[in-house]
């Protein structure tokens, strides 16, 4: 078949496969580069701002490039289930690339901090899906204790093979635009993406198909500030359900990317994402979930701090679609008007 085949057939010269290797794949990858001027001209209208739309994956988030990994390597390894923790995204896709492989896939997701829209997804592909009373970081302990005493396979972002998937966005991106960016802008829950992203930048310099190193820049929410606090956040408190996570699996090598990248790692509020949410959606047209939001409001703050070079070429990962959390996008806009079936209520109300 001609045209796009998933990120292993695209990228499996930098990806730890072999010709044995059963790939599993939903054509995941391949996600647009948008440019975003209205986002530029609103902050800084001498910077090059670029919109990496990961909601577009099968399963609406940058989970499906790990997991096509993962699960490949699962069923090359010769299991039958996987098993993972799960703010929602990881869930979803978890679910879905386990329901392609034909093999069993449990999941444990937070009580009350999961959007209806990812839960939705991991139920209607079959998995078996836990509620647990308690937070991300406690039902992550959990599966990892499962993974390592039966035999499932976990998925979560601390499997190897997840980051290696993760990181074809970077390669992606360079594709795209003819190279590296200035600046890479990403929001930080666990903290694999960052981790990720920064790895495929390198590996592609390496191989002389990046001249330039981006500046890694992270966003966590205020009340979800790990990394950035350089503490364990016990109850981490969030809008932005997808990077609620108060322990992140990979903040040893988050922090190796920002440091090596000379980037950094800064804080939005709740306020900051919900505008920025509102912003992306009624000015670019694009409709993401809070936790993408993060870097638009990151963008802003950064702006006004002036931390950004004029000429400067910014891309932000925006995450996972919006009709992942439909709640949250009808709290932030204005509710439909009821009307009588009449063409002047009608005219009243349109102000026409």
């Amino acid at each position: 078949m001609k045209g796009w085949r998933g990120v292993i057939e695209q990228y499996r010269a930098f990806l730890p496969v072999t010709a044995k290797t059963p790939v599993v794949t939903l054509f995941e990858g391949n996600t647009p580069l948008v440019p975003a001027p209205r986002l530029a001209e609103a902050t800084d209208a001498r910077l090059s701002v670029y919109l990496k739309c990961e909601g577009f994956n099968p399963t609406g988030s940058f989970k499906d490039r790990g997991m096509t990994m993962a699960v490949s390597k699962a069923l090359e390894s010769g299991s039958r289930a996987v098993i993972c923790a799960s703010t929602g995204n990881t869930s979803a896709s978890a679910a879905a690339f386990a329901a392609r492989a034909q093999i069993r896939a449990f999941v444990m997701v937070p009580r009350g901090a999961i959007a209806l829209g990812k839960l939705s997804q991991a139920a209607i592909h079959g998995a078996r899906v836990l509620t647990v009373e308690g937070n991300f970081d406690q039902a992550l302990a959990i599966v990892r204790q499962i993974a390592e005493t039966h035999p499932v396979t976990l998925v979560n972002s601390v499997n190897p093979f997840r980051l290696e998937g993760q990181k074809t966005a970077a390669f992606e991106i360079v594709d795209q635009l003819g190279r590296a960016p200035d600046y890479h802008l990403i929001p930080v829950g666990n903290a694999g993406n960052i981790t990720a992203y920064w790895r495929g930048y390198r590996e592609y310099h390496r191989a002389g198909l990046a001249r330039e190193l981006p500046r890694m820049v992270g966003f966590q929410a205020a009340g979800a500030a790990p990394i950035y606090e350089n503490r364990v956040i016990e109850e981490p408190r969030t809008i932005a359900t997808a990077i609620k996570i108060g322990n992140p699996a990979n903040w040893g090598p988050a922090l190796e990317a920002v440091k090596d990248s000379r980037g950094w790692v800064d804080i939005v509020t709740d306020e900051e994402i919900l505008g920025a949410y509102r912003m992306l959606a009624r000015e670019e047209g694009i409709f993401m979930e809070p936790a993408s939001a993060a870097t638009v409001a990151g963008l802003i703050k950064s702006v006004k701090a002036g931390r950004f070079e004029p000429g400067s070429t910014l891309v932000l990962t925006l995450t996972g679609h919006g009709l992942k959390d439909p709640d949250t996008a009808l709290e932030s806009a204005s509710r439909p008007t009821t009307v009588p079936a009449r063409l002047d209520a009608v005219l009243a109300q349109l102000g026409l």
